[in-house]
């Protein structure tokens, strides 16, 4: 997670913040970004938001999950201004995605893709990827996405 620590210390030297909300990382990421020290300079708020309900409860729109699922580069994208809003940070990242599995609540949407988006709130600019699940376990799933969303993080930063 070396990506993630080269992170914080560029927030922390450009006086800047990060709030996440994440679905198939499950807080994965804000785990990630904890555990380097002295992440409370610049770590504000994270949500797990599993649910529809609770993605649009943190601020997305029900109409962008409507039209383009919640498995969606757009819906990715609500959720990191969503959270950038709300937690009043510098940038919002948001991931959702379906890991290995197939989703009876939300049919929608590729299966094993993984879309997030990175929201910049000064410049008012989303940064966006997605990648295909691994076949792998979970655990390994996540780390992969968090790597991922590690690196153009830092590709943003420098």
């Amino acid at each position: 997670m070396g990506n993630i620590r080269k992170v914080v210390s560029l927030l922390k030297e450009l006086g800047r913040s990060v709030s996440t909300m994440e679905s198939c990382t499950g807080g994965g990421l804000a785990n990630a970004i904890t555990n380097v020290e002295g992440a409370s300079d610049v770590f504000e708020f994270s949500a797990v938001t599993y649910s529809n309900d609770f993605k649009i409860k943190m601020g997305v729109d029900s109409s962008v999950i409507e039209k383009y699922s919640v498995y969606s580069v757009e819906t990715a994208r609500s959720m990191s201004k969503a959270i950038s809003d709300y937690a009043k940070s510098t940038y919002g990242i948001g991931i959702t995605g379906k890991i290995n599995r197939v989703d009876k609540k939300n049919p929608y949407g590729e299966d094993n893709v993984v879309f997030f988006s990175i929201y910049d709130s000064i410049n008012d600019k989303y940064y966006t990827s997605s990648l295909e699940a691994m076949d792998a376990s979970r655990k390994d799933n996540k780390k992969y996405i968090i790597e991922e969303v590690g690196k153009l993080f830092l590709s943003i930063l420098e």
